[in-house]
């Protein structure tokens, strides 16, 4: 039995030369988004321009994982074979204020029954896979 909110078996994350400082940020136990250097505007995902200004002057910022739930959906349906038998879980939509308001996907951790309410305060935690050929962390979510 592993300590991991979903079962092994799914794909493994890849970082590539766009978003990598997220996904090496992630491992340090820090979350990093990117954020245009010429217009100070946010985004996410990460992405070769600025959705507000065009400039390809981006780089990524170390944020505090905390936000609030902007929206969520219980799943119920397995949409991987190495979820068959895990059911249900939540995904949670999640806004960071403190990121221009940027949105998040990332699971919800604790009962998957819980009540969910939106604006919820949340923060981030990070789930290590460090016994796998590539090593990679998930940022999931808990409430406050």
């Amino acid at each position: 039995m592993s300590d991991y909110y979903l079962h092994e078996g799914l794909a493994q994350p890849a970082a590539t030369d766009l978003d990598k400082p997220y996904w090496d940020g992630l491992s340090e136990g820090v979350l990093r988004v990117q954020r245009c250097n010429a217009c100070q505007g946010w985004q996410w995902g990460a992405e070769w321009i600025c959705h507000h200004c065009h400039s390809d002057d981006l780089g990524f910022v170390e944020v505090d994982a905390r936000g609030v739930i902007y929206s969520y959906e219980r799943v119920w349906h397995p949409v991987h074979p190495a979820l068959k038998d895990q059911g249900p879980y939540i995904v949670v939509l999640v806004e960071l204020p403190q990121a221009g308001d940027i949105r998040m996907v990332g699971n919800l951790l604790g009962d998957p029954h819980q009540e969910v309410v939106i604006g919820s305060q949340v923060s981030g935690v990070y789930e290590h896979h460090n016994e796998v050929e590539t090593p990679f962390t998930l940022l999931q979510w808990q409430t406050d």
